[in-house]
């Protein structure tokens, strides 16, 4: 199977550090054992110290992983007024900021928001809706984002019929019904995802279950009209809707039902219309295609901040501390 180093634009080099916010769980220890020895990043864990120290000795550690206890850390205090200040206007005070601080996904994300940290990951534990809280709350959106979104990687291995044999499928992970001007800016944030992660150019298509006016409906519409919104906005993207699955990705089947479309046949960027479709593509991808599904990877965040499917294996995690760095480099670049 294709490694992620063969796809990511990104070599770690040891000197950020990602923090993980399940530290007790044996699958995150692993993990956190594995990317530290490897030189991927400084890796810090979070979770009461003996529990943590007890799972990463569990896992081999010599001593290459920090641990972190909320209960006692000397920043703890910091964040607090911090993201007290940041939440004001919402009722936040340092009394209850110290609370939700407490908690080990939302101190990880005060970490990064404060600069100690350049990335965070959960969801081994918590579900999808207390990370993406945490993540929102403390480190926030970047500027000019309305809307966080989710991908995944969907890589298959010497697979010569595929247009491309690293691919992106969004949201397939989180926002539920997005009405046009959101699914033009999945479609945008996936794009930059795309380019920025692996430097492979993004050609996006915009699916439905119909191609170019061969199904009139208010849902095909939502597509063709996300569409236009896309080129309207970035207009150097190469993108192209409603196209239906196969029109997209087959070169045959693109060059028939859509002759003369640039995305058509050749598409690497999959949007899909809704959470049902995506969620249920990506999965039939992995368990019937055999391809390696790596995420939902978060986009639109101030700063990096990803979530893990509670079944992940160790494996998965190291692959999204890999994702993770990637877009620490990538955001870096941008400045």
């Amino acid at each position: 199977m294709t490694s992620l180093s063969e796809i990511l634009a990104v070599q770690p080099d040891g000197t950020k550090h990602v923090v993980l916010s399940e530290g007790t769980d044996p699958r995150v220890a692993e993990a956190a054992v594995q990317a530290a020895q490897a030189g991927m990043a400084q890796i810090t864990c979070i979770g009461p110290q003996d529990q943590v120290q007890s799972a990463l000795k569990a896992a081999g550690d010599s001593g290459n992983v920090a641990v972190v206890d909320p209960a006692n850390a000397p920043r703890l205090n910091d964040y607090a007024q911090a993201y007290a200040a940041k939440r004001a206007k919402k009722g936040m005070t340092p009394e209850k900021a110290l609370v939700e601080l407490s908690e080990p996904s939302f101190f990880a994300a005060a970490m990064v928001a404060n600069g100690d940290a350049d990335g965070t990951i959960g969801g081994a534990v918590y579900a999808t809706p207390d990370i993406i809280r945490a993540a929102l709350k403390v480190i926030g959106t970047a500027p000019d984002t309305s809307l966080l979104s989710s991908f995944f990687f969907i890589v298959f291995d010497g697979r010569d019929d595929l247009p491309s044999n690293v691919n992106i499928f969004s949201d397939s992970g989180l926002v539920i019904d997005p009405d046009t001007s959101e699914m033009a800016e999945i479609a945008i944030a996936s794009a930059g995802s795309m380019k920025g992660l692996t430097g492979i150019d993004p050609k996006i298509a915009m699916l439905s279950f119909s191609t170019k006016g061969s199904a009139a409906h208010p849902n095909v519409s939502k597509v063709e009209q996300a569409t236009a919104l896309v080129r309207e906005r970035r207009p150097d993207l190469d993108v192209d809707g409603e196209l239906q699955f196969d029109a997209a990705m087959v070169p045959a089947v693109g060059a028939q039902k859509a002759p003369g479309s640039d995305v058509a046949g050749q598409a690497n960027t999959f949007i899909f219309p809704n959470l049902d479709a995506g969620n249920i593509g990506y999965k039939i991808a992995q368990r019937f295609g055999g391809a390696k599904a790596i995420g939902p990877i978060l986009q639109g965040l101030a700063k990096p901040a990803n979530d893990l499917s509670r079944g992940c294996s160790a494996d998965d995690i190291v692959d999204m501390i890999s994702v993770t760095l990637a877009q620490i480099d990538a955001q870096q670049a941008r400045g």
